[in-house]
């Protein structure tokens, strides 16, 4: 487990963090000593996480989960925007509704997280965002995933706009452009392997490793960046 500096009494909330990266991240930060809220459709049940439902592409929902979040622990300053769907149908046949829900959870939902922490960011000057992109949205990813990778590149773009607008009040937002971590979301992907130099999946807790240090204090120097995490599977 990475150890960082920084992050003691810090409260974190991680959404879509039921399971595989999101509970990875949650996990990590709090051994780390953030108090963290995970949030998911379902709320998660992990030991020591306060664990809240939440659909984030409802914003009266986020609303709700963010004022519970501030009751419990206090104001958040770690927001990490992982909460996301992996549809993957090909383009002609993906109908507007699953388009605009792809939209709604991957993006908009990021979009509503982020909003929503920013102005306690402001009132304490520290924050730290951090977005869960994926290479795809540089991309395009593999053929029949237009939706989420139209999600992706907004989510990643999004965050360098919150980077440009609130690096002077002591908010940082930085993004992960992550590719064949081994979760349940990539097992039709297996015969990719062959595809990656360091000849192997990644794993959620070396994507949770790096999400912690860019919440640290270490990354204070570190804004408006996608980081690609992905074992050489694309090197741009």
């Amino acid at each position: 487990m990475i150890r960082v500096e920084g992050l003691d009494g810090r409260v974190a909330v991680v959404t879509g963090a039921g399971r595989g990266i999101g509970q990875a991240i949650a996990e990590a930060l709090a051994a780390n000593g953030a108090q963290v809220a995970a949030l998911d459709l379902e709320a998660p049940d992990h030991a020591g996480i306060l664990g809240l439902s939440c659909d984030v592409a409802d914003e009266a929902a986020v609303d709700a989960a963010f004022a519970r979040v501030e009751e419990a622990l206090g104001t958040v300053s770690v927001v990490v925007l992982n909460a996301g769907i992996f549809p993957i149908v090909p383009f002609l046949e993906t109908t507007r509704e699953l388009w605009d829900r792809t939209m709604a959870i991957n993006l908009t939902g990021a979009f509503l997280c982020a909003r929503r922490a920013i102005p306690g960011m402001r009132a304490q000057r520290y924050g730290r965002i951090v977005a869960i992109g994926s290479s795809a949205g540089k991309t395009g990813g593999a053929k029949s995933v237009a939706a989420y990778a139209a999600s992706k590149a907004g989510i990643m773009a999004m965050a360098k706009s919150i980077a440009n607008e609130y690096a002077r009040e002591g908010i940082t937002a930085n993004a992960l452009a992550p590719s064949l971590i081994d979760t349940p979301m990539i097992a039709n992907t297996r015969d990719l392997v062959d595809r990656i130099p360091v000849g192997r999946f990644g794993r959620p807790e070396e994507v949770a490793a790096l999400v912690c240090f860019l919440a640290s204090e270490h990354a204070g120097y570190i804004t408006g960046e996608v980081t690609d995490i992905n074992g050489g599977f694309l090197i741009d």
